[in-house]
């Protein structure tokens, strides 16, 4: 089973936007050194994660690391014009061939007044047209055909006759029965966020009944992103997921804060009679996380798992990561890793 990560730049309390872009810079170098598979960054505005644009930092990132895919986690296309973000994507393939992945949703990824502020057109809500927008950017990409022959766009090509490889590797992210839909009829990877709405065993198995094969992937593909704290004892772990409980419990009620330290969100959490994680929230020791993880990805039928961490301190999150590479054993890459990672021909 392939273990990869899910960043989305929090920025703790004393700190600054550019300290936690930095700080995900580190986490994918020492993931990247630890074997994990892929590295993804989320596309957050506003509140306490400094990620509001992931095709920006993907670039940085994969010429930081060797092995990684690196890719988005996800692009939240309703905001954007298809073949934008198929042209930025395919810039970004080019810098780092075989290594991109394009993770597309349909989420706003922040409250409902930023979102408006989000779209260039403010006269009339976002008309309700994903399912098109998704088969425009596959097209753009060159993955699948335009819509009837006489598509306006028919003549278009993002991706040049003298470019090698496949380019940017689209996957479809969600959380519900349609998104898995969705992903299926295309013929597209599926990466379900267990840690927005967990227990979504019934929507990976719609996705693999409904799958349809596709020129790109002849067989369902299923990835699970979610919560995962390691420390060396289980104190240790509870105590590191306060910060991100306290946050999300406050950003919940409207009061965005920026990520506190371990003393004051246990404090908080105390006074709210708050004692344990959310059941999606996996910590503990290292061996505890690895069976609870492996549980739920054995639920799921999961390919592949994705962890999402967050922590006050960024080096606790790094110490995180490196405790589960060591549980799960996972392999240094080779010296000639970036040579394997390019031509490699799984998703």
């Amino acid at each position: 089973m392939r273990l990869s990560v899910l960043d989305q730049s929090p920025i703790s309390e004393g700190s600054t936007n550019g300290e936690a872009l930095r700080a995900t810079l580190d986490l994918a170098r020492a993931t990247d050194r630890l074997g994990y598979h892929r590295f993804w960054v989320a596309e957050h505005h506003g509140g306490a994660m400094a990620g509001a644009s992931p095709e920006a930092l993907i670039g940085p990132i994969a010429l930081a690391t060797d092995h990684l895919r690196v890719g988005s986690g996800g692009v939240m296309l309703p905001y954007y014009s298809p073949l934008k973000v198929a042209e930025t994507f395919n810039l970004l393939d080019g810098l780092a061939p075989g290594r991109i992945d394009l993770g597309l949703g349909r989420a706003p990824g922040t409250d409902p007044m930023r979102s408006f502020a989000l779209h260039r057109d403010r006269r009339q809500g976002p008309p309700d047209d994903f399912p098109e927008q998704l088969v425009e950017l596959l097209a753009h990409l060159g993955r699948r055909d335009y819509n009837g022959s006489d598509h306006p766009f028919r003549s278009m090509r993002v991706r040049t006759d003298g470019e090698h490889g496949d380019g940017p590797q689209p996957w479809l992210l969600g959380s519900s029965a349609q998104s898995a839909i969705w992903a299926a009829q295309l013929g597209l990877p599926y990466a379900y966020a267990d840690f927005i709405a967990p227990d979504g065993e019934a929507h990976a198995q719609l996705y693999r009944e409904r799958f349809e094969p596709s020129p790109q992937l002849a067989a369902p593909q299923v990835l699970i992103a979610t919560w995962a704290v390691a420390a060396e004892t289980e104190e240790e772990a509870l105590a590191l997921t306060s910060s991100g409980r306290m946050m999300f419990k406050l950003l919940r009620r409207g009061r965005p804060i920026l990520i506190p330290p371990v003393e004051v969100a246990q404090r908080f959490l105390e006074h709210e009679g708050d004692t344990e994680p959310p059941r999606r929230m996996v910590c503990g020791t290292p061996e505890q996380v690895r069976a609870r993880l492996e549980e739920r990805v054995q639920r799921y039928v999961a390919d592949e798992l994705m962890l999402v961490t967050i922590t006050f301190d960024p080096a606790a999150k790094i110490r995180s990561y490196e405790l589960l590479a060591e549980a799960f054993g996972l392999e240094a890459p080779a010296a000639d890793g970036r040579d394997a990672a390019v031509t490699s021909s799984a998703p």
